[in-house]
């Protein structure tokens, strides 16, 4: 580093001995007695009080004095004499700096002086102060505020350090040795927010605190609440220590204290902490301590969360939670809770004791990871009556659904020519009515892709004879049907269904006449068991025995079908002047034909009776998991038509020119078949599907309906005579529905917050009632924990709220019951009734039953730090109540107050 000196300008004056006078000899040992050496004088130019405020900088220079740049680089040194050494530099690097109103630099005292929005830069020290002194002699700066022309105090110092950030009244701080005095500090520690009326920075990991308050209020000058305390220890992102600490709330002191306290800061990873339980009562399990336990941060990829909950009446339950991810490779939530579920006393006539367990997995694969390798989870099994008898419900609307399933798939392509791909599949489905599981442990799938053997090199294929293709598909499976009491014990394995299906589909497509699409295809079938029944009449027993036949065997079959479709367009053009100006009908009519022969050979007799007279057929292949051949041929000729409408209609925007389109019906279908080989009823019912949209798409309707070309007797079974021809209509209406879903909001896009009650296997909106989440981090029920409202005179001109509304019909006539089946409507809605006031509800009712479907009420108020809510539903099997007050931060979460009673 170059050395620059001061601009300074020197006068060297020396002595010389004289030999003539001794009057001069004494004047000049005088002299030498005052002082020897160098005598040194300076010019000094005029000081400048202000200074422009762009940046600008200054360097020195040994013949000119040059004070009109604003960014200096200052270094100070002694004039090198013979008998002075040359002093080390004061500060180590440039300081840049710049002031509004006057920049002041005094060098007798080694001062530059900033007034007015004035700023630092040293080092890795950003300093923006009304008025900074630095001392570069002693590294040392201080900072504080100024007043304005009111005499208020404005400007007050902005000190940064690395990823510190300190707002205090003043600060004293020396570069060399990193202490600091600090005055009415202001700064942000992970989420808390942290005031104290003296900070004593030691170094860059010790701050020591006096008096100070924290809080996670966002007004650290007028918070809500906050924690005082006389004496704090933190270090920066890593953890807070305090002496003894009180609560105060609106600025009362609370009754709540601490002895000392620790709060852990660090941003990399979790720390590992007790998690505090809440307290609950139930009218017939007694009072409760739910969701203590421990969390453990393990690595930065997995951690494990333990909790339990028990009850005065030996009720208990117990839970582990596992977060874990990979970045770009995978992530996953793992969860498994197990009950010991005791309701009413020893001796009451109501007394029951149940075990009940749910395991939960969801695992994904970042597409990144391997593209030609996935595999994904998504489980939830356990015990059919979990989420109807748990003692820590999570959500109330899961206790509806009737059906829990899972999924744990691998599947990885082999690229070549043609290409593969395999995939192996466990899955599982339970009824948590009849508490039967169905589960498949694997599902082998391999196939190889389609394969032109006609096509050129080119790759044209144009023709009957060039678009044949062909395909290899394998299909294998394990099965098992089991129930809830027997599941994953032995008596599960031993009646597994083992069995692969071998198919070869061969087809082709071309056209004919121009606009007709022809599609053909002949599939072969191969079917593998390993085990098979045998069927025989037991005398002794009267009865007929079906035993099962253990060894390999095999089935084959093959079938036909052909497809001729195609597309017409109608246009009925009503004129440009009018509304509607026209109407466009789509219409695509399809016919096919399918053919399957008889497969008799794979059938035997047995007798039904102890006389052997009377015979019954049957196949050794009855219940195999791929079927089992049929013994009657069938030749289906179907019938299909598909029509969309859409409309041109004239703008309300009398500026537009283009007629606005709109969908008059997404689809309205017509769908029958004729069976050439069945002795009676050849004709099946005519189906008929529609569904259209209604105000931009918000909602939907859709409709359905079955007619019955044949006529029933007075027993109501279905007789071979055309209902026409017995005195009725063309068609008898056997069944109909109409479902429609309408959801809108004047928000936006409504969020989807029930994330938990859909890996429940329940629905996505809040039909049937929202999340009520009891876990340590609690959130919001209304899903909206990231909007902000700006508060002001008037709320908003438009009351934010958001609706889903869903109705269902079914109609019922297969047996002239001429009847209405089911008729229920559901509705939710929540809405903002203030800026911090929420409420919503979901309720329906079912016409048919005459009675209120699930109801919920919610509200929820915003305490700003902290939030309080009130969840209530008032009656059915899953009545309770709950309320809760909280402070929001996850840091403070266990800081909370929570009431829940199930009331029925």
């Amino acid at each position: 580093m170059t050395r620059e000196y001061t601009s300074l300008h020197f006068t060297k004056i020396a002595f010389k001995p004289l030999h003539t006078n001794l009057f001069n000899i004494v004047l000049l040992s005088i002299f030498l007695s005052l002082g020897s050496g160098n005598l040194y004088s300076q010019d000094i130019k005029k000081k400048q009080t202000t200074i422009p405020s762009k940046k600008q900088e200054v360097k020195s220079s040994d013949t000119k004095n040059s004070v009109d740049k604003s960014v200096v680089e200052v270094k100070t040194d002694t004039v090198r004499l013979d008998t002075v050494k040359v002093k080390k530099g004061v500060l180590d690097s440039k300081v840049k700096y710049k002031a509004e109103n006057y920049v002041k630099i005094d060098q007798k005292k080694k001062h530059i002086t900033l007034y007015d929005k004035a700023e630092l830069y040293y080092q890795d020290v950003e300093l923006k102060s009304g008025i900074i002194v630095m001392d570069y002699e002693k590294n040392e700066v201080y900072a504080g505020r100024i007043k304005d022309s009111l005499g208020n105090y404005t400007q007050f110092p902005n000190f940064k350090q690395g990823s510190n950030v300190i707002e205090p009244d003043s600060i004293r701080f020396n570069f060399k040795t990193k202490k600091a005095l600090i005055w009415n500090s202001r700064s942000n520690q992970g989420e808390f927010n942290v005031k104290a009326a003296i900070t004593k920075k030691e170094n860059d990991s010790v701050y020591f605190l006096k008096g100070a308050r924290f809080t996670t209020a966002k007004d650290i000058d007028n918070p809500e609440y906050y924690f005082q305390t006389n004496k704090i220890k933190f270090t920066p992102g890593k953890k807070i220590v305090t002496g003894f600490t009180n609560m105060v709330i609106a600025g009362v002191p609370t009754p709540l204290f601490l002895p000392f306290a620790y709060f852990p800061l660090s941003k990399e990873t979790s720390v590992s902490g007790i998690i505090l339980p809440s307290y609950n009562d139930s009218n017939d399990k007694g009072f409760s301590l739910q969701n203590g336990g421990y969390y453990f941060a393990l690595s930065d990829y997995y951690n494990l969360t333990l909790t339990g909950d028990y009850y005065t009446n030996g009720s208990y339950g117990i839970a582990a939670q596992s977060s874990y991810g990979y970045r770009y490779h995978f992530q996953g939530t793992f969860n498994v809770r197990y009950e010991n579920n005791i309701t009413s006393e020893r001796g009451y006539p109501d007394y029951s004791k149940t075990k009940i367990y749910n395991i939960q997995w969801s695992h994904s694969q970042d597409s990144k990871a391997n593209p030609n390798s996935t595999f994904s989870a998504s489980v939830n099994l356990g015990s059919s009556e979990y989420f109807k008898q748990t003692i820590n419900q999570i959500n109330v609307g899961s206790s509806l659904n009737n059906t829990l399933s899972s999924s744990i798939s691998y599947s990885t392509v082999f690229n070549g020519v043609p290409q593969s791909r395999i995939s192996l599949t466990a899955t599982h489905s339970q009824n948590t009515q009849t508490k039967e599981i169905n589960m498949t442990l694997p599902t082998l799938q391999f196939s190889v892709d389609r394969m032109y053997p006609f096509a050129l090199n080119d790759g044209a294929k144009k023709g009957f004879i060039k678009n044949i293709n062909l395909q290899y598909n394998l299909n294998g499976k394990n099965s098992f049907k089991t129930t809830d009491s027997l599941f994953f014990k032995p008596e599960m394995f031993k009646n597994a269904d083992i069995g692969f299906q071998h198919s070869i589909p061969l087809s082709t497509n071309f056209k004919v006449f121009k606009h007709f699409s022809v599609s053909s295809s002949l599939n072969y079938e191969e079917v593998w068991y390993f085990k098979t029944i045998n069927k025989r009449y037991d005398d002794q027993l009267n009865t007929v025995i079906t035993t099962d036949v253990k060894g390999f065997d095999t089935y084959r079959t093959y079938s036909t079908s052909t497809n001729l479709g195609t597309t017409i367009y109608g246009t009925f053009n009503l004129g440009s002047d009018k509304k509607i100006q026209s109407i466009r009908h789509v219409m695509r009519p399809s016919i096919s034909h399918s053919y399957r022969p008889s497969f008799e050979k794979y059938y035997d007799t047995y007798a039904t009776d102890a006389s052997g007279t009377m015979q019954k057929d049957y196949t050794r292949f009855e219940g195999g998991i791929y079927g089992f051949p049929n013994k009657n041929s069938s030749n289906f000729l179907g019938l299909n038509l598909s029509n969309t409408f859409e409309a041109k209609v004239r703008d309300k925007d009398s500026t537009k020119t283009e007629a606005k389109k709109i969908m008059l019906l997404n689809n309205l279908n017509f769908d029958t078949s004729y069976n050439f080989d069945a002795k009676t009823l050849n004709w099946s019912p005519l189906r008929v599907s529609g569904g259209t949209q209604f105000f931009d798409n918000k909602l939907s309707a859709n409709f359905g309906a079955t007619l019955d070309p044949y006529a029933i007797d007075n027993g109501g079974n279905k007789i071979d005579v055309f209902n026409i021809n017995n005195g009725g209509s063309l068609f008898r209406m056997t069944s109909a529905n109409l479902t429609m879903n309408y959801s809108i909001d004047n928000k936006g896009t409504k969020k989807d917050k029930n994330s938990q009650s859909l890996r429940n296997g329940g629905r996505g909106d809040d039909l049937f009632g929202s999340d009520i989440d009891v876990g340590s981090d609690r959130k919001s029920q209304f899903g909206d924990e990231d909007e902000e409202d700006e508060i002001s005179e008037f709320f908003r001109s438009k009351l934010p709220w958001d609706m889903t509304f869903a109705y269902s019909l079914t109609y019922g006539n297969s047996n002239r019951e001429n009847k209405v089946i089911g008729n229920s409507i559901m509705v939710s809605a929540n809405a903002d009734l203030t800026a911090k006031w929420k409420a919503g509800i979901s309720t329906g009712y079912d016409f048919v039953q005459n009675g209120v479907t699930f109801t919920q009420l919610r509200f929820e108020r915003d305490l700003m730090s902290w939030r309080m809510d009130f969840n209530w539903t008032p009656f059915g099997d899953n009545a309770s109540w709950n309320f809760y007050i909280g402070i929001k931060s996850g840091v403070l979460s266990d800081i909370k107050w929570e009431k829940r009673n199930l009331t029925n």
